[in-house]
């Protein structure tokens, strides 16, 4: 029987692997550990939707157009999509990726011009 450690250390090697760091562009300095797939499948999603120009898309458009193109085995039923979006969302916008058109209601956004389309 493999001891508490040995399988302790795996564990942590294999998340280490599968996470990725996010960041929070309304909270400065504060990052969070996701699953890598989901936030690469999200991110590939958003930027594939959402337009370089302004207007944007509101967050509710940005749902409703990435939810089909996710894959169904990361995301039974649609399960928690909404908040995979915007985890992703605050993330590219720190990164810089994204760009919050604040004069708009609801709000929207667009994509910057480093962020390519995938």
């Amino acid at each position: 029987m493999p001891d508490a450690l040995a399988l302790l250390g795996a564990r942590q090697c294999r998340s280490a692997v599968d996470k990725v760091d996010v960041l929070n562009v309304n909270v400065q300095g504060r990052d969070s550990r996701v699953d890598a797939a989901k936030y690469e499948a999200m991110k590939r999603a958003i930027l594939g939707v959402v337009p370089a120009q302004a207007p944007g898309l509101s967050a509710a458009e940005m749902v409703a157009r990435v939810a089909p193109l996710l894959p169904a085995d990361l995301w039974p039923n649609g399960e928690k999509v909404g908040w995979w979006q915007k985890t992703v969302q605050l993330d590219l916008e720190a990164r810089g990726l994204l760009v919050r058109n604040t004069g708009a209601k609801p709000l929207r956004w667009h994509r910057t011009a480093t962020a390519v389309r995938i």
